[in-house]
């Protein structure tokens, strides 16, 4: 699915959306949060930003710093829980960064906007772009045929208990455990970067998806997934600067 070999011989894993709303990083610094293992972080390295990528998986980590090694990239990579994460990193960025399928893994949105807000360079902003979240409203198995409302679109502070199944990356592949996630409404979101003293410059929502969420979507020739008719908001982009 992440097609490994590809990157390394010289793919941007970047897409068009956030390429073009992060804009120019030469020469700046960019700290990327929940960067899994690194492909992301390096292709923005290779964009000519002075980048750190931080994810809570060890294993992400290695393998992170084992593609900085190969390719010869250079970018920093640190183990941490990202609440956690002041008290291991002691500097400041021009950019933080996240992206594509990481709210869902954070059960408070205060602190983590909190985070964002604390590594943020007077000046310098913040920018993300994720699934949005009243795709989480509709049912998803793979029996689904049509759009059938299942869920809240409303914050509920108890985690979702995932039963196993297969890996996203790999159906074939079950874990011996379940996964714990957390729904986050958009107002939330915003509402939490605000309180954090961020200023929102733009949110952008878009009827095209990173994902295919429902079985029933169909792929672009591009690559973004598709529901019948453009009708639903699928992902949401984002950016807010820290005030001078």
């Amino acid at each position: 699915m992440y097609d490994v070999a590809g990157f390394k011989a010289g793919r941007c894993t970047l897409q068009y959306k956030e390429l073009k709303e992060v804009g120019d990083v030469k020469g700046k610094s960019l700290l990327h949060l929940q960067c899994h293992f690194g492909m992301d972080t390096l292709s923005w390295a290779r964009l000519g930003a002075k980048a750190t990528g931080m994810d809570f998986s060890d294993k992400a980590i290695a393998l992170a710093r084992k593609l900085s090694e190969e390719t010869g990239i250079k970018a920093d990579f640190l183990e941490s829980d990202i609440y956690a994460l002041p008290l291991v990193l002691k500097k400041q960025f021009d950019i933080v960064f996240t992206s594509y399928g990481v709210l869902c893994w954070l059960p408070n949105m205060t602190k983590w906007a909190q985070v964002i807000a604390h590594f943020l360079k007077p000046g310098g902003f913040f920018y993300i772009i994720e699934g949005h979240p009243f795709v989480n409203v509709f049912e998803n198995s793979d029996s689904a045929n049509k759009l059938s409302v299942m869920w809240s679109y409303f914050n509920n502070p108890e985690w979702l208990d995932c039963k196993p199944s297969g890996d996203y990356a790999d159906h074939d592949f079950v874990s011996s455990q379940g996964t714990c996630e957390w729904a986050h409404p958009l107002s939330e979101v915003i509402n939490a970067l605000i309180q954090a003293g961020l200023q929102i410059t733009f949110l952008h929502e878009f009827a095209t998806g990173f994902f295919k969420s429902y079985p029933f979507m169909t792929q672009s020739e591009e690559g973004p997934w598709h529901l019948e008719g453009d009708k639903l908001p699928l992902t949401f982009s984002l950016k807010a600067i820290k005030p001078v």
